[in-house]
């Protein structure tokens, strides 16, 4: 025998209230990815992550336990993010094309990004996540290289290529020689004089 509910509309109404609260969540999360892409770390407070939500200040804390939890999963979702598209630039564009993927990126996203990899080396938490981010771009490089994820060369061109990404972003320094720079690397890499 199987137990009905005691009010025959319950059980609809609490999958459509926990919708609401997935969607509520989700437009928290949105808004401080936009908030951190905007304006970095410092523009993520619980207030302006409402305003942005068009959602009520306690929602913010209803949904997420710290401003430091609220970090981290907007952190977690730029990563992923960056790490779906550079693998689809990869594929349409090759290793090489990924100083025009970082030429044509959205430069205020990319200092967001880099702010929160910077302050991961204070917070273990965020660290975890750098790391993944790290890792998911070193084995992005190793298959486009044919290598193992494990071999050094793979960990040389993945910091050449970090490095000229981030004087980029930070210095706005022009891309010109990125290609040649990182062509260079790779060759160096895969064929050593």
């Amino acid at each position: 025998m199987n137990p009905q509910p005691e009010h025959p509309g319950s059980a609809p109404h609490h999958t459509t209230g926990q919708a609401r609260g997935r969607r509520r969540r989700a437009a928290l999360l949105a808004a401080a990815v936009d908030l951190l892409t905007d304006g970095g770390f410092a523009a993520v407070t619980h207030r302006a992550v409402a305003e942005r939500a068009h959602l009520p200040l306690a929602a913010t804390t209803y949904y997420f336990a710290s401003r430091d939890q609220l970090l981290a999963e907007a952190f977690a979702q730029l990563v992923t993010a960056e790490l779906d598209t550079t693998r689809a630039w990869i594929a349409e564009h090759g290793l090489l094309g990924l100083p025009a993927q970082v030429a044509a990126a959205d430069r205020t996203r990319q200092l967001g990004l880099w702010e929160l990899y910077v302050h991961a080396g204070r917070d273990p938490v965020l660290q975890q996540i750098a790391r993944r981010w790290s890792d998911g771009c070193i084995h992005l490089i190793a298959d486009a290289l044919h290598l193992p994820g494990t071999d050094p060369r793979v960990r040389l061109v993945y910091t050449t290529l970090s490095a000229l990404w981030l004087e980029h972003v930070v210095e706005q320094r022009p891309l010109e020689d990125a290609g040649t720079l990182l062509t260079l690397t790779i060759e160096n890499a895969l064929h050593p004089r």
